[in-house]
């Protein structure tokens, strides 16, 4: 079933914010977990990859250095540039349910896009 809604934790919103920030001038890159349930995801936390690498315009890991773990519903990486819409190189790499991009400045939900692997807008709200 195809996504339909997306919710956040609101300490999840803080912690893209708070990670993208200290990751700029630098694209930051988080793993995030959650529950999908009839089109419904809920997203409950974030991971840091390991070894992660991150430039001013990519950010990336390898998802062999990770254990297998179903929870994961996929991506949010941050545009130091303020745009937060999903790039060509995006959407080739999109992994999961969800792709997150948090725009400069991050600092309120209109800096964050959220997208399918498409690239398809996803309603979300912030709990």
């Amino acid at each position: 079933m195809p996504v339909q809604k997306v919710i956040f934790h609101k300490s999840v919103v803080d912690s893209l914010f708070s990670y993208s920030a200290m990751a700029y001038p630098n694209e930051g890159i988080l793993l995030m977990r959650g529950k999908t349930k009839k089109g419904v995801v809920e997203v409950t936390g974030v991971v840091i990859p390991p070894l992660a690498n991150h430039g001013a315009a990519f950010s990336s890991f390898s998802w062999w250095m990770l254990p297998v773990d179903l929870s994961y519903l996929g991506v949010a990486h941050s545009h130091p540039s303020g745009n937060h819409h999903p790039s060509q190189q995006d959407l080739l790499h999109a992994t999961g349910k969800l792709m997150v991009i948090m725009g400069y400045p991050y600092a309120t939900v209109d800096n964050l896009g959220v997208y399918d692997h498409n690239g398809n807008v996803i309603p979300f709200e912030v709990e």
